[in-house]
């Protein structure tokens, strides 16, 4: 399998052990020194043991479906349905492998919507 390939199956690998809170499969997934952002409140965790406590310790009954994932050699993106309850919002996540084809770093977006300027309402279609 070639290093896009890998990394693509790497996501999806991610975001469904996640999901299924299979925490074995995920930590496999993970080089030992792993980095993890978190841009919008400025956060980082290091090392696959405080990333796997910080996603098994994360409160509520959360859920993730990747709605596209994207790849290219060891680097690849993933736009991700998050849910909880009623709540949606949507996740932009970049994610790098090392050579192994581990995930090696994890850049966490989480867009908070919010009302456009209303002097361009002629030129957008809201949905």
């Amino acid at each position: 399998m070639d290093e896009t390939s890998e990394s693509r199956r790497a996501v999806h690998a991610y975001i469904d052990s996640a999901e299924r809170r299979d925490w074995e499969r995920f930590g496999a997934l993970l080089a030992e020194d792993v980095v993890y952002e978190m841009p919008q409140t400025r956060e980082r965790i290091r090392g696959k043991s405080a990333f796997l406590r910080f996603n098994m310790d994360y409160p509520g009954d959360w859920h993730l479906q990747a709605r596209r994932v994207v790849a290219d050699g060891r680097h690849a993106a993933a736009w991700i349905d998050a849910r909880v309850g009623d709540e949606h919002q949507d996740a932009c996540v970049w994610f790098e492998l090392s050579g192994e084809g581990l995930i090696s770093r994890v850049v966490d977006y989480w867009p908070d919507p919010y009302d456009p300027p209303s002097d361009r309402e002629h030129l957008v279609e809201r949905w």
